[in-house]
């Protein structure tokens, strides 16, 4: 399990540096937006940083070989949440642990299929672009794919999704497979849209219909479903350069004045863009944007096409997922529920995500000379 062939100076200790800069400052700015889970952050961060460096110290190959257990115990994981789980506003995503904390599998999924996919694409890299093995990783994403989507959860099955674009790419999929998959699926992906958007349409929620109407017509829904996204935008913009200062008492704070539910999670960028202003603002996204090159130069490292697999995935969900939640924070992009890695609170995200790094410094330890 343990590969007594590292060496230390083969560690990538940037990564590390970068990963925990960033965790620092979401323990922060969590601490500004609700300070009554601070502390829960705070501890997320340090176990999740003991896992991480147990797990770089581990034999990924020799892990992966479990690959179709974590399939397996993903899928049960998320029909758990379907016959057993809690709602919340209309959803039903979350499990309850004894001892009062809260379990989200679709989080945790992302990671389990970046795994699960590195090693059976390995196992069938020469057969990649045949129609047989494609259609089965097809097979294969819809089952949790579903599992998520029906929670209700548009965002996070639109990120699995683009997390399994990515894996095929790294896997070595042919660009005239990619092509023809682009020219069915761009026309596809514009017909469904205008469908969904259709009063009468059962494609979408009520709710998600509504952000993607909010987020055309926001003058239309400024007091309903564009509210959080306009608070937000003035919140960031009022930070100016250098912000109104942490933790500030300031009367005219957007995040004092409670016009943003939820900030520790959703909306973590519209805090730290009103406290820490565009410098903040800007250094967050230079370490999300970091971090996520540094695993793709890992995965062109990489020993071996499961390694590149998980580097890669693992850049990608970072580098996406940044984007589309501060596209949120922002106003360019639609309400989602997606955090903020390393920054939003969220337990079971910071973990997952800590576990996921865990296997990319795996992989750089056993990356090719």
């Amino acid at each position: 399990m343990f590969n007594k062939g590292y060496r230390i100076r083969n560690y990538d200790f940037k990564l590390v540096l970068l990963i925990l800069t960033l965790s620092t400052v979401g323990v922060f700015a969590v601490g500004s937006a609700q300070q009554s889970v601070q502390q829960r952050q705070l501890m997320g961060v340090i176990v999740g940083t003991f896992l991480m460096v147990v797990i770089s110290l581990l034999d990924y190959t020799v892990l992966l070989k479990l690959y179709w257990l974590m399939y397996i115990g993903n899928l049960v994981l998320l029909l758990l949440v379907r016959f057993w789980g809690e709602e919340t506003k209309g959803a039903q995503r979350w499990l309850e642990i004894p001892g009062g904390f809260r379990f989200q599998p679709s989080e945790t999924a992302k990671i389990l299929l970046i795994l699960f996919f590195a090693q059976f694409i390995m196992k069938h890299i020469e057969k990649l672009n045949t129609f047989r093995i494609i259609a089965l990783c097809v097979i294969l994403i819809v089952a949790p794919w579903y599992l998520i989507y029906d929670q209700p959860d548009l965002s996070t099955s639109i990120m699995i999704l683009i997390l399994f674009c990515i894996i095929m790419f790294a896997g070595g999929l042919s660009f005239k497979v990619i092509a023809g998959v682009l020219a069915v699926a761009i026309p596809a992906l514009a017909l469904l849209v205008a469908l969904a958007l259709q009063p009468d349409s059962d494609v979408l929620d009520d709710y998600q219909r509504g952000r993607i109407l909010a987020f055309i017509y926001p003058e239309q829904y400024a007091t309903t479903t564009a509210y959080q996204q306009l608070n937000s935008v003035t919140a960031i913009a009022s930070g100016m350069l250098d912000g109104k200062g942490y933790k500030n008492n300031e009367i005219t704070s957007v995040k004092n004045g409670n016009f943003i539910s939820e900030p520790q999670t959703d909306f973590i960028f519209s805090v730290i863009g009103e406290e820490f202003g565009f410098k903040g603002s800007f250094t967050v996204i230079a370490l999300e944007m970091l971090i996520a090159l540094e695993c793709v130069h890992v995965a062109r490292k990489a020993r071996d096409p499961a390694g590149t697999i998980i580097a890669a995935g693992m850049g990608g969900l970072v580098g996406f997922q940044s984007f589309v939640n501060i596209g949120v924070a922002t106003f360019i992009l639609p309400t989602t529920g997606l955090t903020l890695p390393f920054v939003s609170y969220g337990l079971t995200s910071l973990m997952s995500l800590f576990i996921g790094m865990g296997f990319v410094l795996n992989v750089r330890l056993q990356a090719r000379r």
